[in-house]
């Protein structure tokens, strides 16, 4: 049988068609997996994520609200979610922009998602005053005070902004770019210019994962932080600068390790390699990346929020936070 030599040019091809470039997200089962990986890290199940009791009770707090996102998805009506005009989306897919950018005005119907969202949250207020406290001043936002914590929480600015409203009106924004996201097309969606920032709405990754399965198979892809879209970028380079020179990886070892059988070093299943951070010398940054090869369940949000133990070892060395997680928020102090 004769067989025809690949020009260089067609051989990218094929690659670009065989690496799904885009994993949109699938809303429905999203929060409600997510949920299930933030309680099962609270109980400190997850070898190579250690989670000291400090944590557990906001990892529980943050499961509640994620259960909160997942009822929406599920009892909201489609209409609340409805994309923008067919038009203006192939204008930004023309000029590689993204389809549902994070800047600019925010659909209406997003009021009515966080409305819904703290409704949903009520239950989890009995019997828990701070939690109640912090639903009220919620509701007693001025229009534009809410619209000025929504800004900031897309743009990550945490000056003028309440550390313990933040996750709240995250969350919300979450749910409503996640479900538009959704409703799109993964072909029609181009890169960007840069690629360190999501091609769908143009937020920053929350982190990393290296996917398992189908043509997904041992590739990188940056979890968007907000519509939580997932995009290739190749493994050992910077997700901030994109630079590859000078990127290593830190990771916590696992307490055990000194008592681990030598020959399962490296080896599939090795708790130092669940979550690592991903360092670079060029810019002084990190993010963090999550690795399915080692733990099948890995859900790069949660999975971020309650590795804190390795930001702070991290920190330490002398790297900045690339990105932060739209469920954590600190004061300026």
């Amino acid at each position: 049988m004769v067989q025809r030599l690949l020009a260089p040019g067609e051989i990218e091809a094929l690659d670009h068609n065989a690496i799904p470039r885009l994993l949109l997200p699938q809303p429905r089962s999203l929060f409600s997996t997510r949920a299930a990986r933030l309680r099962q890290l609270a109980k400190n199940d997850i070898k190579g994520i250690p989670v000291g009791e400090t944590l557990r009770g906001y990892l529980l707090l943050m499961a509640a609200l994620v259960d909160a996102q997942a009822a929406l998805v599920l009892s909201l009506p489609a209409e609340a979610f409805a994309l923008p005009d067919a038009a203006d989306i192939d204008v930004s897919l023309e000029h590689n922009m993204p389809p549902l950018p994070v800047s600019g005005a925010r659909p209406p119907s997003w009021r009515a998602v966080f409305d819904a969202l703290l409704d949903q949250l009520d239950p989890l207020a009995e019997g828990q005053p701070q939690i109640a406290t912090v639903l009220a001043e919620l509701r007693s936002l001025e229009s534009a005070e809410l619209e000025g914590c929504a800004d900031a929480v897309l743009s990550e600015l945490t000056d003028g902004v309440n550390p313990l409203h933040a996750p709240f009106v995250a969350a919300a924004l979450q749910v409503m770019w996640s479900m538009r996201a959704g409703q799109l097309d993964a072909q029609r969606v181009q890169p960007l210019v840069t690629n360190t920032l999501c091609p769908v709405c143009g937020a920053h990754p929350v982190a990393s994962v290296i996917r398992i399965g189908g043509q997904s198979q041992g590739y990188r892809y940056l979890q968007c932080s907000c519509c939580a879209s997932e995009w290739h970028m190749v493994r050992v380079k910077c997700s901030c600068c994109e630079h590859t020179a000078r990127i290593a990886y830190q990771s916590i070892e696992p307490a055990d390790a000194a008592d681990a059988a030598p020959e399962i070093v490296n080896k599939a299943n090795d708790p130092s390699k669940v979550a690592r951070a991903e360092t670079c010398d060029d810019c002084r940054t990190y993010r963090k990346i999550f690795n399915q090869e080692h733990d099948y369940n890995v859900e790069p949000l949660a999975d971020d929020l309650a590795s804190l133990a390795l930001d702070l070892l991290v920190g330490e060395a002398g790297y900045a936070r690339a990105s932060g997680n739209p469920l954590l928020w600190f004061n300026a102090e």
